[in-house]
């Protein structure tokens, strides 16, 4: 069982990374290089999208890790767990104090409401979440290493 545990929570914690790995170096450069309102209405459409979607991922994730650190507590790699867990609510945090807020906003915008800021705003995004990605990057790796 604990096995089955291992192996669903590192998918889930791996795709995790990978869609927001695809976010931060494929789409938001795709959508940085199309034309005129084109990249500002595909945001604001990944954002409503993702925006529901991450938070469940995200805390799913998070809960999988604990059960793991739980359950395989006198096992091998169990300190690489709480580690990858501690890293996975820091993500969490960062994602409630950082990153939601202005996406809430961007996810609102059209070519006729932004502000005049937007694309600092969207900047500023990218930056926090290129450390978010680093963050959850490390928890996934740990949590690979704590399978071997």
């Amino acid at each position: 069982m604990l096995n089955a545990l291992e192996v669903i929570t590192t998918v889930v914690v791996g795709l995790m990374v990978g869609v927001e790995f695809s976010v931060a170096f494929v789409m938001n450069p795709i959508f940085n290089a199309l034309p005129e309102d084109s990249g500002q209405l595909g945001r604001a459409h990944g954002g409503r999208m993702l925006g529901a979607l991450m938070p469940f991922w995200y805390i799913g994730s998070l809960v999988l890790v604990a059960v793991w650190a739980i359950a395989g507590w006198r096992h091998n790699g169990a300190g690489l767990v709480v580690t990858a867990g501690a890293l996975l609510i820091i993500s969490v945090i960062m994602s409630i104090l950082l990153l939601v807020p202005i996406n809430n906003r961007g996810k609102t915008w059209t070519p006729e409401n932004r502000p005049a800021d937007w694309k600092q705003q969207m900047n500023r995004w990218d930056r926090f979440h290129y450390v978010r990605v680093a963050v959850i990057v490390a928890a996934f790796t740990l949590l690979v290493a704590a399978l071997a």
